[in-house]
This record gives structure tokens, sequence and C-alpha cells, in this order.
């Protein structure tokens, strides 16, 4: 029946502060590993020193005037574009075959936004204190107190955005002369615009809108569903066990011990809220499975924590599958790979993988490719010689100038002209084209139909690569 009155819902709804509880624990532990780790790979790498002779000494620079990525000892052209599509693709399968084994993993210790996000609480918990100070500082009146120590907390994560944005420019560039150019005002206008839009998103994205990111803006929890299957392992509340036949209820007097809460048919949940209070993304994992959860295990280590209290098993909540929690008497989980949906994904995950460091670590120096030109496909000249030209393309994928011979073989010496190229030099990264011509006598172009163009850096003998090519001549089918 019609009231008269529509709710209203609005198009964005503001946004109601989480302020977690830190918690201890072997998911905490993981976390924080998995953090200083990836802290240190990517705000060290650019200030790890390489030797190199024509670049800056830095391990990991990304060369974008010189059309190439150092990595290491490693240098990528943009004609190995074919890694960076394997890569991708190799990551992309990877997501899949670990959400189809443990869920949103990635999501809760692998994701930027997690680990930014994480960093960006624990400076907040340094600054204004542990959850019950953050809220009765959100909650009192303006005063010096929370000038100074939510100003504090902001400077501090715009400290940590700048650096971020700064170290990102620092795999463009030789990062000590960026600093110093930097701060002089000589920094190419790039380095301020890269350092200062990756400040603002930033500090945006990890200190004000945090957990919306996972929820309104990543699409990876909107689409997981459909790689979740009941064998799947995810963080789960065990509602059979903790609310028992009466639902959950505190552990007062008369209902602490475990055979008490039993007999009177209350579960093994003392509702004691610290799994909502430990959680990044706010949600109650006691509501069930949600595409918000992050699956970051924090609720496991917090409800741990209060069994080991109260003397009640762990694993109230656990990560386990639907499958397990509806069997009659759940079994110890484990991840269950056996799928075919599961083995598919790691058996291309292994084959791209394979072809990919197969292919990294078996390419040459240099590439090159020989074409014959076709309009004519040859010449008689007035002695009735027959000519045809040839067209040599080199690429130099090696980290230094290189100086290539060219030579043929299965004709006679003087046979090849090379015109006023009798070698080619090609710069790092760059290309070289020479044009080559083949003149024989009737008789002996009558007998050779293919022979050998074979291009020789200079000193590296164990190099050469040869190409057949094709030798046209009057009367022979194209």
């Amino acid at each position: 029946m019609q009231t008269g009155l529509e709710e209203q819902v609005a198009l964005y709804q503001k946004r109601i502060p989480i302020f977690t509880r830190s918690v201890k624990g072997r998911f905490r532990r993981f976390k924080t590993s998995v953090l200083v780790f990836a802290y240190a790979m990517f705000f060290l790498l650019p200030w790890l020193p390489w030797a190199r002779s024509d670049a800056p000494s830095q391990a990991v620079l990304f060369d974008l005037p010189g059309r190439r990525f150092l990595i290491f000892g490693l240098t990528v052209y943009p004609q190995d574009v074919l890694w960076l599509a394997l890569l991708l693709f190799i990551a992309a399968i990877l997501l899949f075959f670990v959400t189809g084994l443990v869920g949103r993993a990635f999501c809760g210790y692998f994701c930027f936004q997690t680990l930014w996000t994480d960093f960006f609480i624990w400076i907040e918990q340094k600054i204004q204190g542990e959850r019950p100070a953050r809220i009765r500082l959100y909650r009192q009146p303006w005063d010096r107190e929370k000038v100074l120590k939510v100003g504090g907390t902001h400077f501090a994560w715009l400290l940590a955005s700048f650096w971020t944005g700064m170290t990102f420019a620092a795999y463009f560039a030789y990062a000590p002369q960026l600093v110093v150019d930097f701060v002089t005002g000589q920094a190419a206008a790039a380095a301020y615009i890269t350092a200062g839009v990756l400040t603002v998103s930033t500090y945006a994205a990890a200190g004000l809108m945090r957990e919306q990111i996972c929820t309104y803006v990543c699409p990876y929890g909107r689409f997981q569903s459909v790689m979740y299957e009941a064998d799947t392992l995810a963080v789960h509340y065990d509602a059979r066990r903790g609310e028992g036949a009466h639902g959950r209820a505190s552990a007062r007097a008369g209902q602490r011990a475990l055979a008490e809460r039993h007999e009177k048919g209350l579960g093994d949940c003392v509702d004691c809220g610290l799994c909502v209070q430990v959680c990044p993304t706010g949600i109650d994992i006691r509501d069930g499975l949600q595409y918000k959860c992050i699956s970051c295990g924090l609720c496991i280590d917090a409800c741990n924590t209060i069994m080991d209290s109260f003397g009640y098993p762990r694993g109230l909540i656990r990560y386990d599958s639907e499958k397990n929690l509806a069997a009659a008497v759940p079994a110890k989980p484990r991840v269950e790979w056996k799928r075919l949906k599961t083995i598919g994904y790691g058996v291309a995950l292994i084959l791209m993988t394979s072809f990919l460091v197969y292919s990294v670590s078996t390419r040459g120096s240099y590439d090159r490719t020989v074409n014959q030109i076709r309009l004519p496909l040859y010449v008689v000249l007035s002695n009735g010689d027959i000519r045809n030209r040839y067209q040599i393309h080199i690429t130099n994928k090696a980290g230094q100038e290189q100086t290539y011979v060219i030579s043929a073989r299965g004709v006679p010496a003087g046979a090849l002209d090379l015109g006023s190229f009798q070698e080619i030099t090609v710069k790092p990264g760059h290309s070289g084209t020479v044009l080559a011509s083949v003149r024989l006598s009737p008789e002996l172009a009558a007998r050779t139909k293919h022979f050998e163009l074979i291009i020789t850096p200079r000193g590296k003998p164990a190099e050469a690569r040869s190409e057949t090519v094709r030798f046209d001549s009057p009367g022979r089918p194209t």
C-alpha cells in the first residue's frame, strides 16, 4: 500500500569512517612481511647501483628517450612487446588461478591499495593512538590536540604519498640526479607532473577513500563471484558452531564456560565484535560471504585471540570452503586443486611462464631480416649477367653499439655487392638497413637457386647468423 512517501536513495553515500583495531596473529604477520618486502622492492630498486657502459648506473631504469627498459642485466626494447603481452597474460591467469583456490587473497595481501592503506592506517595509529583513542578524537570538537594529531596524520600521509610519486618518477631517470634536479627546479616538467599526480592520487586513495576504492572503484570485487566455486577457500564464519540453537551471546556469568553455553543452546561466538573492529572494510563476517571482504584474515586472528582467552577451540572464523562448511561433519580445511578449471589455469600458467623464460634466455643480441626486392625480381645486365637485390634489416638488442659484417656463402666471393657499406654500425635499440645485390653469370645463375647471407657481429663469430635467400633468373618459375 502506498503511503505517499517514497524512500529517497542518494546517488552518493557519505563515508562513515572506519577505525580499525590493531591485532596480532599469523595473518597479521604475513601481511606485514609482504608489506615490508613490497616496500623494500619499490622504494629501494631505483637506488640500487648497476654498472652500465652506456646508461646511468641504476639497476632498474625505464629509458624512454632511448626506447628501452634496463632491468638489471636485461635490456628490453619495443621489439620485445611479446614479453609484455606474455606478462599480462601470466598476471591475469595467476589472478584467476589464485582466486579459484583461495578467493581474494591477492586483494588481502598483495594489492597496491591494500599495501598503501595498511601503511597509512599504521601511521594513523602511531600518531592518534589505538581505536578507542581515534574514535574519541574524531568525536571531540576541534581543539589543539585534535588539530595537532589530525594535521600531523595528514602531513605524514602527504609525505608518504609524495615519496611514492618521487620513487615512481625515479624509475624513469637517474634517481640521485633526479632528486637534486627536482629540489633545485631543474627537473623536466614530466617529473613534476608525475610526482604531483601520484601524490594526490595516493593520498586520496590510501588516506581518504580507503575501503571505498575496494567497494566502489575496483571491479575485481564485483566479478570475483564468477571465479568462486564450492571448493574455493575463503574467510568464513562457522555459523553452525557460532550461533548454536539460540544464537550468540556475550560471555557473562553462567554462560562463560563452553559446557555451560552448549547446555543453554548458545553458540561459541561471544559477540565481542572484535572481528568487525579489525576489518579494514568494516564488514561483519558473521553476516556471510560478502563481495566487500578482501580475505585479509585479520578477523581470523582477532577471533582466535578471543577463543584462546576463553579456552575455546580455534577456527570459529577460518579459511574454509562452502562445501566443507555445509558438510554434516566438516573436515579440516584444505586447498582443493583437483578441478578441471583450476588445472587448466595451472597448465596455462606453466606453459606461458616457461615460454617467457625460454624467450628471454635464448634471445640473441640482435635481430635480422632479409627480404628480396621483388620489383623487379632480377635484372639482366648488358653483358648478360643476372642481378638480384636484397634488403638486409638489422636491429641491435645489445646494451652497446655493435658493428656487423655481411658476407655470402654459396656464390663467388666477388658476387656480393654492398655498395659503400661493407659493414654497418648500429646503436643499442636501433635498427639499420643495408641494400645488397648479387651478380652472377648466366651459367652460374642457372645453377644457383639459393644461397646464404651471413651476418656476423664484429669480434663475436659465435653469434654469426645466416639467412637462406632465393636467386631468380630468366626461365625459372617464380
